[in-house]
């Protein structure tokens, strides 16, 4: 059966290195600095035979005010409530802290089922500490070493009695914490399963609002949110239903300007929010209605253009807007002047505060990923394109007319067009632009990403490049 265990402990004793032991990937970040975790991450881990979802938390502090560190203690000591199964994990190379006591005595009054584990045991360092460990009186505790795999056989016989006395409930097993979608795959429009959801990555500057965002969307406070700038550090993934749609969101780090982003911790943050973008089918770039589209701004939308992913632009804090016609006038003008690669692109308004515009923020999320898996039958595509060349024909370099012959397209998500013609080297971008704006328009795709090859008949002659060979009868009558 499956069951929840959380990972729990002070800052820096290795429980983001242990939950990406147990997942078998490297999700969650991990540094020799302290405090790294924040927000809480699930997983699918996989021990023998054992399947179960285990949750990193943030590192327990003994703050209890609304400081980050009270509100992420907050977030620790719920997910203590809700699993099955907590791992109280303290570092053998320091030893037992007072800190370690304090949270003890509280995990051993809320905890269900709980195991304590001594991790950073390999060497003789940590004999010591793993002696002090018998004092918590939390029984014997287990020797782990998460960085070398040390103590997994050990851990999955402590797990596997706990298992089966976990009350039999319903629980809806969290899946991995991305699913690569293979581009290879069956062209038909895909239908989001519960095995493959609609993969959504929230984007944008930092305090832009991603965070409340989801919560809002989730209608609870899952993740850590507040006036600080750059509190979410991992790509953190939650699961909901949008009606009968299974869906799976992404809260990112912010994105700051590469230039500013000096320290290695905060690059892994920016680097784990790529990924999620990679793994997104829909981008929703998250914008602050009091600064939209600075510079920042449009290099996110940029770059989950060229991945290729569905679009939505959000402008958040609406409520805070006084003049709100004329702002969005302002929005939907400089958005399609600064944005000529994502013409027609979904722009709505939200507030993640309030929860107002959620609703219509959902309809564009749906419809962009329709969008994205649009195919047009070749025949459409055919007569559209005689009617465009006829109202403007392609250019003619050295003299000679390029004659575009026939046209179908290759793939969606995102729709990729392939035109054959007589010489596609010398094809210009304003014309290839003018099919790409020709294609949004008249099939109905504003804002997704189009592909669009240009191919000569001749690139599928096999014998293109050959030489003409003599015939071998001739050869001796020539010598």
């Amino acid at each position: 059966m499956s069951f929840t265990l959380a990972i729990v402990g002070r800052p820096n004793v290795g429980k983001s290195t242990l939950f990406n032991r147990l997942v078998g990937k490297r999700l969650a970040l991990v540094d020799d600095r302290p405090g790294v975790t924040r927000d809480l991450r699930e997983g699918e881990a996989r021990l023998g035979d054992l399947r179960f979802t285990v949750i990193d938390t943030a590192g327990l502090e003994e703050a209890t005010d609304e400081s980050l560190q009270g509100r992420m203690r907050r977030l620790t000591e719920r997910a203590v409530d809700m699993a099955d199964i907590c791992l109280f994990v303290v570092d053998a190379r320091t030893g037992i802290t007072p800190t370690d006591e304090v949270f003890a005595e509280i995990l051993r009054k809320r905890a269900r089922h709980l195991i304590l584990a001594a991790n950073k045991c390999e060497g003789r360092a940590a004999e010591g500490g793993l002696l002090e460990a018998y004092g918590l009186g939390l029984g014997e505790p287990l020797r782990l070493s998460a960085e070398h795999g040390e103590g997994m056989p050990e851990l999955y016989s402590m797990l596997q009695p706990l298992a089966d006395v976990v009350t039999e409930v319903d629980r809806a097993a969290a899946p991995d914490t991305e699913v690569d979608l293979d581009e290879d795959e069956t062209d038909a429009p895909r239908v989001p399963t519960r095995e493959k959801p609609l993969q959504i990555a929230v984007v944008g500057r930092p305090n832009a609002g991603k965070s409340t965002l989801v919560n809002a969307l989730l209608g609870e406070d899952r993740l850590l949110t507040g006036p600080e700038a750059g509190i979410t550090r991992d790509a953190i993934s939650v699961s909901l239903d949008w009606g009968e749609m299974p869906v799976r969101i992404f809260d990112t780090a912010g994105m700051r300007k590469r230039a500013k982003v000096t320290e290695k911790l905060e690059k892994l943050s920016v680097s784990d929010g790529l990924r999620a973008v990679k793994f997104a089918e829909v981008v929703v770039v998250l914008l602050d209605a009091a600064i939209p589209f600075e510079q920042q701004d449009l290099r996110i939308a940029a770059l989950a253009e060229r991945e290729g992913r569905a679009v939505v632009i959000a402008v958040n804090k609406w409520d805070a807007e006084p003049d709100k016609n004329a702002k969005i006038r302002e929005l939907r003008e400089a958005c399609e002047r600064l944005l000529p690669q994502l013409r027609g692109v979904p722009l709505v308004t939200v507030s993640a505060k309030t929860g107002k515009g959620l609703d219509r923020l959902c309809d564009a999320v749906v419809s962009a990923h329709d969008v994205w898996n649009r195919r047009v039958s070749t025949s459409r595509l055919n007569q559209w394109l005689t009617g465009m060349v006829e109202a403007h024909p392609p250019p003619a370099p050295g003299g000679r007319r390029i004659k575009l012959r026939y046209m179908t397209q290759a793939k969606t998500r995102p729709p990729g067009f392939v035109v054959m013609c007589s010489n596609p080297k010398e094809m210009s971008e304003s014309y290839e632009r003018y099919l790409i704006n020709g294609l949004r328009q008249d099939f109905d795709m504003p804002g997704t990403p189009i592909r669009l090859w240009m191919r000569s008949q001749a690139d599928q002659n096999p014998y293109k490049d050959r030489k003409k060979s003599t015939p071998s009868r001739l050869r001796k009558h020539l010598k």
